[in-house]
C-alpha cells in the first residue's frame, strides 16, 4: 500500500464513498456548498434549489443556488467558473501583439472594447500613441459593437422572461451589427482588429456608404423597440421596481455601467476619463434614480441612440491617413492583400517582401516570430464596456511578452450584487435581475 492510501486511511472520510482502481484508491467527494444547504435546511421550512448552470433563465453558464421560503429567496449564491479559459495566464505565454487574440474572446459579445483597452495599455508602457485616424475609427468600431452587445440584452433578457418576440427582434438587428463588422474588420466576432499602435488595417473603400447605410436602419428600427416594449404591461409590470440596488450599494460593491447609472451617478469613462478623443464628441450619458430593472432596460435603449450619435460624428471627423504608427519596430510591417485564389498574400506582396533587403527580411521575421519588446513597467488603463469599467493592468519586466495581465471585467463585479438584488424578492424576479447586470460569462470566468 502507498503511503498516500496509508495516509487516505488514517484520515477516515465516511463521507466520502471509495472504490478501488488500477491506479490506487479513488474517493468521490460530492459538492460541499450543495450538500452542507441541504443538511441545514432538512428540518425547517426552507427549500433549497439549484438554478443554472444551463443558459436559459441564468444568462449563461451561470450557477445559482437559491434558497427560499415559499417563492421567496432568502439567500443567493452565485457559483461561478463553468467558462473558465484561463485568457490570461496564457497571455504571458504569447507576444504583445498576439496577446489581442486572447483578450478579444473574453467579454464575446463587446470584444473590441477588451481588445482597446489592452492596446491602451501597450501603447502606454510604449510611450506611443495610434494615429488620429486609427483613434477615431476605434471609436466607430467600439459604438457598433455596444449597439451589438445591448441588443443582445434586449433579445435574450426578452427570451429569459418569456418574450420570445424581443428574442427574434433583438437578434435580428444584431445580424445587421455582425454583418457590418464582419465587411469592416473581416470577421463577426473576437476581430483582433485593434492592434498596439493603431489597427490592422484601414477600413475597405466603400465603408462609408456601409456604415451610412446601417446608422440609418438603425435609426428606422429602434423605435419599434419602445413601441413593443416600453409602452408595453407586461413588460413593464415584470421589470419595474424588481432588482432594486441604489446608488451606495453600487459604490460599496464597485458596479459600474448601466446599472450604476441607473442608480443616478452618471460615471461614464468616455466622460469621466476621456480616451480615444472620445473628449472631441457630444453625446448625452443616460441616467436614472429609479435604481431598478427597469430603468436599467430604458438606459440600455437610450444607449444605443447615443452610439448612433457618436457614429455619425466619426463619419464627417474621419480623413485619409495612417492607421498604424509609423515606428517600424512596433508596426505589423506586412500589408494584407490576398491572392487571386482568395488566400494567403499576393504574389506581388511576396515579391515586395522578398525584393527588399536582407536586412529588412530578417526584420519582418523576427517582429512576426519574437515580437517586440516593451520597456519595464505597468499600467492599467480602463474603458467604459457596455457593462462598465473594463480596466486591463499590464505589467512588462522589458521582454517580448507580458509578464502579468489582469482584468477587471465589468460583469465580474456586477455580479457581486445578485444577492443584494435578489434576496428578499421573489424567485420569477432573480430571472429579470440577472438580466439586467447583462454578465457575459466568458469575461466572468476568463
Amino acid at each position: 500500500m502507498s503511503i498516500s492510501e496509508n495516509a487516505a486511511e488514517a484520515t477516515e472520510l465516511p463521507e466520502a464513498d471509495s472504490r478501488d482502481t488500477t491506479e490506487g484508491r479513488v474517493y468521490t467527494v460530492s459538492g460541499g456548498d450543495w450538500e452542507d444547504l441541504i443538511e441545514d435546511s432538512r428540518h425547517d421550512e426552507r427549500m433549497v434549489i439549484n438554478m443554472g448552470p444551463q443558459h436559459p433563465s441564468t444568462h449563461g453558464v451561470l450557477r445559482l443556488v437559491l434558497e427560499m421560503e415559499g417563492e421567496t429567496v432568502t439567500q443567493l449564491r452565485s457559483v461561478i467558473g463553468y467558462l473558465h479559459t484561463g485568457i490570461e495566464k496564457n497571455c504571458e505565454y504569447r507576444t504583445w501583439t498576439q496577446g489581442v487574440t486572447f483578450v478579444t474572446r473574453m467579454d464575446y459579445l463587446a470584444p473590441l472594447s477588451t481588445e482597446l483597452s489592452y492596446c491602451l495599455g501597450v501603447e502606454k508602457l510604449l510611450g506611443i500613441q495610434a494615429p488620429r485616424r486609427a483613434e477615431l475609427l476605434r471609436v466607430m468600431l467600439l459604438e457598433i459593437n455596444r449597439i451589438g452587445s445591448h441588443l443582445v440584452y434586449i433579445a435574450t433578457g426578452g427570451m429569459e422572461l418569456g418574450a420570445t418576440t424581443a428574442m427574434t427582434l433583438g437578434f435580428r438587428e444584431r445580424e445587421e451589427v455582425l454583418h457590418l463588422l464582419e465587411h469592416l474588420t473581416g470577421l463577426r466576432m473576437n476581430h483582433a482588429f485593434i492592434r498596439p499602435g493603431g489597427l490592422a488595417q484601414d477600413m475597405p473603400d466603400d465603408y462609408q456608404e456601409v456604415v451610412s447605410a446601417f446608422v440609418k436602419t438603425m435609426d428606422e428600427r429602434l423605435p419599434l423597440y419602445d413601441k413593443l416594449f416600453t409602452g408595453q404591461p407586461i413588460w413593464r409590470n415584470r421589470l419595474k421596481g424588481v432588482g432594486y440596488l441604489p446608488v451606495d450599494a453600487c459604490l460599496a460593491l464597485g458596479v459600474t455601467g448601466p446599472v450604476l447609472r441607473s442608480a443616478g451617478l452618471p460615471w461614464d469613462m468616455r466622460k469621466t476619463e476621456p480616451y480615444s478623443r472620445y473628449d472631441e464628441f457630444e453625446f448625452d450619458i443616460p441616467t436614472s434614480t429609479d435604481a431598478d430593472c427597469w430603468a436599467r432596460y430604458l438606459i440600455r435603449v437610450e444607449e444605443m441612440h447615443q452610439s448612433l450619435r457618436i457614429i455619425k460624428q466619426c463619419l464627417k471627423k474621419l480623413e485619409p491617413g495612417p492607421v498604424m504608427v509609423e515606428d517600424k519596430k512596433v508596426a505589423w510591417p506586412a500589408q494584407l492583400s490576398l491572392g487571386s485564389d482568395g488566400m494567403g498574400n499576393s504574389l506581388e506582396h511576396v515579391r515586395k517582401i522578398m525584393g527588399q533587403s536582407m536586412e529588412s527580411l530578417i526584420h519582418h521575421f523576427k517582429l512576426v516570430t519574437e515580437g517586440f519588446k516593451v520597456p519595464p513597467g505597468q499600467t492599467y488603463t480602463a474603458v467604459e464596456s457596455p457593462r462598465g469599467e473594463l480596466g486591463v493592468h499590464l505589467v512588462s519586466d522589458g521582454g517580448t511578452r507580458p509578464l502579468r495581465v489582469h482584468v477587471r471585467e465589468p460583469s465580474f463585479v456586477n455580479l457581486q450584487s445578485m444577492p443584494a438584488m435578489a434576496e428578499g424578492g421573489l424567485v420569477a424576479d432573480v430571472i429579470a435581475a440577472i438580466a439586467s447586470i447583462d454578465p457575459v460569462m466568458g469575461g466572468v470566468d476568463r
